[in-house]
């Protein structure tokens, strides 16, 4: 991999956007390394939570200049190609059976804020900076604008992409682009602390539970209701949810909790 590290420790994989030199901004070749590594992921039945950060002091400053100079010469099929590939990217990510935590330690701007949209924990250093900043040379957040849509609603979306202002972490947080900030220097902690909660649940139920998530906010209450009997009773009578419910009755610890998971490694 030219632009990104994966690195796995038991049950846990830490994917690293690395460049650190341009503050991690992205390009084709990244697009497609995330993709592949994240494809490769979905795959690992070992895997239980999946930890995504950037190298340095940024997390993912957006696009890369060059790639941008090269973007304009392209013809429209060529851009559509192009921006296809990421609008794919982030919904991989965002569709992946386990827990992905954003790691966030730095500036996330633009595309960048597209990566922690589609996280589905993300915990910022209290120096991180957040902006959809394509506004400023004439575009629009298009490929990642459903997923942070998602997460911050149409009032603070149409402000923030409209405007392209900057946001502190703790503006990002309290309009639910992020979930938590904490100091610099506790961020590893933190995220050790949620990666060790997820570890604690059941693997299947964690996939079903972000399935669920997915689905039921699209739904009518008619069709909730049929659809989330159907998942709960599946779940009952799982290999999962029979170990879960035994152990819960017979006070001890399901299976999947046997063994104490091991930690993300420090940066």
């Amino acid at each position: 991999m030219e632009t990104i590290r994966v690195e796995r420790q038991g049950a846990i994989a830490r994917v690293v956007l690395n460049r650190p030199d341009i503050r991690n901004a992205f390009n084709d070749v990244m697009i497609r390394e995330l993709r592949q590594a994240f494809a490769e992921l979905k795959q690992a039945a070992d895997l239980r939570v999946v930890v995504l950060t950037g190298e340095g002091k940024a997390f993912c400053a957006g696009a890369d200049l060059h790639w941008m100079r090269k973007v304009l010469t392209y013809s429209y099929e060529e851009n559509y190609a192009d921006s296809l590939e990421l609008a794919q990217l982030m919904r991989e990510v965002y569709d992946l059976p386990r827990p992905v935590i954003g790691r966030i330690n730095g500036a996330a701007i633009g595309g960048g804020t597209g990566l922690v949209a589609v996280c589905d924990i993300t915990i910022a250093a209290d120096d991180a900076l957040f902006s959809f900043s394509e506004v400023k040379i004439g575009l629009v957040p298009a490929c990642i604008s459903p997923y942070v849509l998602k997460r911050v609603g149409e009032r603070y979306g149409r402000e923030y992409f409209l405007t392209g202002e900057r946001l502190s972490a703790h503006k990002a947080c309290g309009c639910g682009l992020i979930n938590r900030v904490v100091p610099a220097a506790e961020l590893d902690q933190a995220v050790s602390e949620v990666v060790q909660s997820l570890l604690s649940s059941g693997p299947e139920a964690l996939a079903t539970c972000k399935r669920m998530v997915r689905a039921v906010g699209d739904m009518t209450l008619d069709e909730a209701g049929p659809f989330t009997a159907d998942m709960i009773a599946r779940l009952r009578m799982s290999a999962e949810g029979q170990e879960g419910m035994s152990a819960f009755l017979e006070r001890r610890k399901p299976s999947w909790q046997a063994e104490p998971p091991s930690a993300p490694p420090k940066r």
